[in-house]
């Protein structure tokens, strides 16, 4: 009697070591043929059927740019029982042919015993039709979605702290109707010159003027420049300036130039690699001073509140160094995390330095 109960447990064993779920495409390639540019979305389903034993679970959809996985099953799939996923591509804005794989995980055992197997590939494919040109892409205003339109919306502008410095944009009015171009809440740094309505059909050049010395803050930033109009579809756009404020070093003499102090930096990159959820790891990147007078720091600054940096000392002598301690702060963060932090010193030679910081959050 043991002898059978023992046979009887070794077959269960044996059965529940072969019993697995087992994904199984109808098709793993969808071919949209030839869609038309604004014709909308393009959407097709992937069917599969779970050939295996246990139950099947989808643990991961990872579309491919341009792609997304709008729905798929979501429960449990029996043994003999049909589930889908349905892809969608976007082909605005993206002519020509197009490839692109969708990426899924289950809970079959390659992907359960720890060996990292390549997930399945389902692939959607076609060739999108290039649209006519709009009136505003012939006439070079390619963003926003009104009829009151900034030719580009996206300036870079580099200038000393001492100074102030002037640029322009183009406006167009491509509406039948005349409309207000009025700044929100500018701030004190940023002058727009006083404009009258700009007409049906007009084109203007709106100057503005840029004051370092307001800002009274060196390194790179992005302002955020908003015009209210009258145009009911965009009543409101953005205009985003891209700054980077330098120091004006053009009064030192040559004497001063050969003494001037000499940044240096052990390391131009931090990982702190997997952190666990709510910990606070930090890594420490020392700055040196190769020249002959004292080297300032006048700014540190990281680009993801994710990292914050701070150093021991601000002014370092001649030969010395300081201490920058790099922390990641991982409360409420997930995933990989990336920064750039930024070191503003009195080196004319090198007064910009950027730190590259990475980590991962685990779940």
């Amino acid at each position: 009697m043991k002898k059978q109960l023992l046979c009887f447990v070794m077959f269960l064993s044996a059965f529940a070591l072969f019993a697995q779920p087992v994904i199984k495409f109808d098709s793993t390639t969808i071919d949209f043929g030839s869609i038309k540019e604004e014709g909308g979305k393009a959407s097709g389903k992937f069917e599969f059927t779970n050939t295996g034993d246990q139950d099947l679970l989808l643990t991961s959809v990872k579309p491919g740019c341009g792609c997304t996985a709008a729905d798929y099953t979501r429960t449990p799939i029996a043994p003999g029982g049909r589930g889908f996923i349905t892809a969608t591509y976007d082909p605005y804005n993206r002519p020509g042919g197009f490839n692109k794989n969708i990426k899924v995980t289950t809970n079959e055992e390659r992907f359960t015993d720890g060996s990292n197997a390549s997930p399945h590939s389902i692939f959607i494919k076609g060739n999108v039709e290039k649209r006519a040109p709009s009136k505003f892409e012939i006439a070079g205003y390619k963003t926003g979605t009104g009829n009151i339109r900034i030719k580009e919306n996206n300036l870079k502008l580099e200038i000393l702290h001492n100074e102030s410095k002037s640029f322009t944009i183009q406006v167009m009015n491509f509406s039948e109707n005349e409309s207000t171009f009025e700044p929100i809440g500018l701030p004190d740094f940023i002058i727009m010159d006083k404009i009258r309505p700009i007409q049906a059909g007009e084109e203007k050049e709106i100057t503005f003027r840029y004051d370092a010395v307001k800002r009274g803050e060196m390194g790179s930033h992005r302002d955020i420049i908003n015009i209210k109009t009258e145009d009911p579809a965009e009543p409101r756009i953005s205009l985003f300036i891209d700054v980077m404020i330098k120091e004006d070093f053009s009064q030192l003499t040559p004497k001063q130039l050969q003494d001037v102090p000499r940044v240096r930096l052990d390391s131009l990159t931090i990982n702190f690699g997997k952190v666990g959820k709510n910990e606070n790891p930090v890594l420490e990147i020392k700055l040196y001073n190769d020249g002959k007078n004292p080297l300032i720091i006048r700014q540190l600054k990281s680009s993801n509140s994710t990292f914050t940096v701070v150093s021991d000392k601000n002014e370092i002598s001649k030969g010395g160094f300081a201490t920058l301690t790099v922390t990641l702060v991982s409360k409420n963060k997930k995933g990989k995390q990336n920064a750039i932090v930024e070191i503003i010193t009195n080196d004319p030679t090198n007064s910009h330095l950027i730190i590259n910081a990475t980590g991962e959050v685990l779940q």
